[in-house]
């Protein structure tokens, strides 16, 4: 979730809506930068706080009563600085800001997992991490509160590589590091645009106060390239590395199947045995629900790359390596990623619609990217060698309830104003996902929203024979040119090796030689 410095030029009036200490602060960099426009007073519920004057400033309360005796102009502006609220009162907060007439709502978004109060946090709460309200902040379950300067102690002082810094979660990874005293902190990515803006992004942050002073390097590259990946890995030095880079979108993967497999099963192969040969202790792979019992290609590449971090660890333990640790972190859907539906909701509502939803009763998971990422973050330092751990989503939320309640979030009404069209099951969706699979278990363990999944019967897969079948498909080999970029053939391997692959297929009617591309 992307920090934007798109505050007025207009000199409005400013509300800060919460009157505790992520609002004092913000009320305090809001008057000595003196730039934002006139700060008029606090919003507030707690009866203990109404009627006080905070730094000259009053506090107004209860909120629902004194918003409507508001008389709002188009520069005036409302800031909601509550980061322990729950969703349900951040929606009750919204409905009366906007009833009251404010057309300019910001958040101080997700900072449950950063700010715990002024003694023991990670420091003051600034303006560049607000922005506009959006419907990520009032839809789903309420955030689970982590304490990163806990979680991230085990990361002082480390040098760190995020792949994938330049993604959704990759990007959000990188803002939350800056909070843990990393002496190094690697962007990696292969989007030159992407990594640019995170980076300026980061430092900017660390300009208005935000975070330790780590050193930002960008780096520019693809980890489908074997020889680089060492090359690099010997130089950067990195002790832990956060795996967040793949090929995501399900329907593309299905239609680029060969290239699903080479940048997430035989990249993260090239990446792991980088890390291992350069001595990287500390590595966490991010997967996703679509790798249980996967039904595309997409999930099949990340549950082989599950197996691959899986057997690392394995193999380091026999070779008794000290201090290693690498683990997985599977979880479902983030609110507001990149290829997430929220986006695509949020443009099909913007031209009036339809919106598209391809089942009435397909369900997902969701949690919010900064939750998300709090989590992968303390599942890295607590997490061990050889495990594979579940972030608790909570329960599966219908897409057809998300579209109307983003449809309301936007001011219209379902089916009277915007219309919601279904338009069936694409190539590889399944109408709902699992966290585990027949073959797997979860565990609860002492952190909490953190599970370990155990299997209840050996995987059967070999990845490393399963590379060497499929290299031929990835990389020209003069000796079988006809396999090279054969996507029949890379179905028709897969299937024999991940059974779950074959029924869905057989049951949209198609076989493993029909495809599309043979990217």
């Amino acid at each position: 979730m992307s920090t934007q410095k798109n505050f007025s030029s207009q000199s409005g009036r400013l509300y800060i809506i919460g009157a505790g200490f992520a609002g004092q602060a913000l009320a305090n960099e809001i008057k000595t930068k003196a730039i934002f426009g006139e700060l008029v007073a606090f919003l507030d519920d707690d009866p203990d706080t109404i009627g006080r004057k905070i730094d000259g400033i009053p506090v107004l309360g209860p909120i629902k009563d004194v918003a409507r005796l508001l008389r709002m102009n188009p520069a005036d502006e409302a800031i909601i600085a509550l980061p322990g609220a729950s969703n349900e009162y951040l929606k009750e907060i919204y409905g009366i800001l906007k009833r009251a007439g404010f057309v300019r709502i910001r958040i101080l978004p997700g900072m449950s997992q950063s700010i715990e109060g002024d003694s023991g946090g990670l420091g003051s709460p600034h303006l560049i991490q607000t922005r506009s309200i959006d419907p990520q902040d009032l839809l789903g379950r309420t955030p689970v509160a982590v304490n990163l300067k806990q979680s991230l102690s085990y990361l002082r002082g480390k040098r760190v590589l995020v792949t994938g810094a330049g993604g959704s979660i990759g990007s959000e990874l990188c803002r939350q590091l800056l909070s843990g005293g990393v002496s190094r902190l690697y962007l990696f990515g292969h989007g030159e645009n992407s990594i640019y803006q995170i980076d300026q992004e980061l430092k900017v942050l660390q300009e208005e106060g935000v975070g330790e002073k780590t050193t930002l390097i960008p780096i520019i590259g693809d980890f489908k390239d074997r020889e680089y990946m060492d090359f690099l890995l010997a130089r950067l030095k990195a002790d832990v590395i956060f795996h967040a880079a793949a090929y995501k979108h399900v329907p593309m993967m299905e239609e680029n199947a060969v290239a699903a497999v080479e940048n997430n099963f035989f990249g993260t192969d090239n990446l792991i045995n980088a890390a291992r040969h350069n001595g990287v202790k500390r590595f966490v792979l991010i997967t996703t629900d679509k790798a249980v019992d996967p039904v595309s290609v997409y999930g099949a590449s990340k549950y082989l790359c599950e197996r691959l971090v899986l057997e690392a660890a394995a193999k380091a333990a026999e070779e008794k390596t000290p201090g290693i640790n690498y683990m997985v972190v599977r979880f479902g859907n983030v609110l507001g990623s990149r290829g997430s539906i929220m986006p695509l909701f949020q443009k099909q509502i913007e031209k009036g619609g339809p919106v598209t939803v391809t089942h009435p009763e397909m369900r997902r998971y969701f949690m919010t990217i900064p939750e998300a990422c709090s989590l992968v973050l303390k599942a890295g330092g607590v997490g061990e060698n050889g495990k594979l751990y579940l972030l608790d989503m909570g329960e599966p939320v219908r897409i057809r309830d998300m579209a109307e309640q983003m449809i309301r979030f936007y001011g219209f009404e379902p089916e009277e104003d915007i219309k919601i069209e279904y338009i069936g099951l694409r190539p590889g969706e399944r109408l709902d996902e699992d966290l585990w699979g027949r073959d797997e278990s979860p565990v609860d363990t002492e952190f909490p929203r953190i599970r370990r999944v155990e299997r209840t019967r050996p995987a059967t897969v070999d990845p490393e024979d399963l590379l060497e079948k499929l290299s031929p498909l990835v990389r020209f080999d003069p000796a079988r040119p006809g396999q090279y970029r054969d996507a029949a053939l890379l179905r028709e391997i897969l299937e024999d090796a991940i059974p779950s692959l074959l029924p869905l297929r057989l049951a949209q009617g198609t076989t493993a030689h029909e495809t599309v591309h043979g990217y």
